[in-house]
């Protein structure tokens, strides 16, 4: 068998993903899929970090947001991601992988801390590190959490999972005769207007240099083909 592409990798997960076909929440079988993915190669010995983001909770509770202050909205998404990264390491943990949680925000009760150098020491354990709480402040979203951490840690690429099997010249659900990139560099996505993260964590990849891989995490064997160095998806780089 063929050796993995990548040692150390940041997997973004959006918190639409959890949901399935439901409107909000967590599905428990979507989740246990996504964990059987993760679990897969990191028994390769790939070094996996976690970002997920809150969309399918705070979504249930969005309306009641409308007119909020931006910042205190902002910090109930946090919140938001800490259940589903409570939820996705109980998830790894029954499917015999050692993970940890780990929170730019303090809740000291219930998870620990995000500190870099103890997030190092658990990926070269092989644990999987699952981060909440996006940046920990107001104004950035968990795009940009992605980019951080993953520079952080000196991931080799960031791998976000989103419902589209990569990046299209134009939206394939209006457009039956867009077609997929399989490669695009970060100036072309940008002179495109592509919609491939937002706009502060596009930036701060493309200055680190760090790639960014779409794809889908709905495609069965997806994320395995992705760390095999396979033609799935959409890889943008420098």
């Amino acid at each position: 068998m063929s050796k993995p592409a990548y040692k150390r990798v940041l997997l973004k997960l959006s918190g639409e993903a959890l949901m399935g076909d439901d409107a909000y929440g967590i599905n428990r079988g979507t989740i246990e899929r996504m964990v059987a993915d993760v679990a897969a190669v990191a028994n390769l010995g790939v070094e996996v970090a976690v970002v997920i983001g809150g969309g399918n909770i705070f979504r249930g509770v969005a309306p009641g947001a409308q007119g909020m202050d931006r910042a205190t909205a902002d910090y109930m998404g946090m919140l938001a991601t800490v259940m589903n990264a409570l939820a996705l390491g109980d998830a790894l943990k029954h499917a015999g992988v050692t993970a940890r949680v780990m929170s730019a925000i303090g809740i000291d009760q219930v998870v620990e801390p995000y500190v870099r150098p103890k997030a190092l020491q658990y990926l070269e354990e092989g644990k999987v590190i699952v981060f909440a709480a996006g940046t920990g402040n107001p104004f950035f979203t968990t795009d940009t959490a992605a980019a951080l951490r993953g520079s952080e840690i000196s991931a080799e690429i960031v791998l976000k999972a989103t419902k589209v099997d990569g990046i299209y010249t134009a939206d394939p659900k209006k457009d039956p005769n867009a077609t997929l990139y399989h490669t695009i560099s970060f100036d072309e996505a940008i002179a495109k207007h592509l919609q491939v993260m937002d706009a502060t964590a596009f930036a701060l990849c493309r200055d680190q240099k760090l790639p960014i891989k779409v794809f889908s995490i709905t495609k069965p064997g997806a994320l395995m083909r992705v760390i095999m160095g396979e033609d799935e998806g959409t890889l943008v780089h420098v």
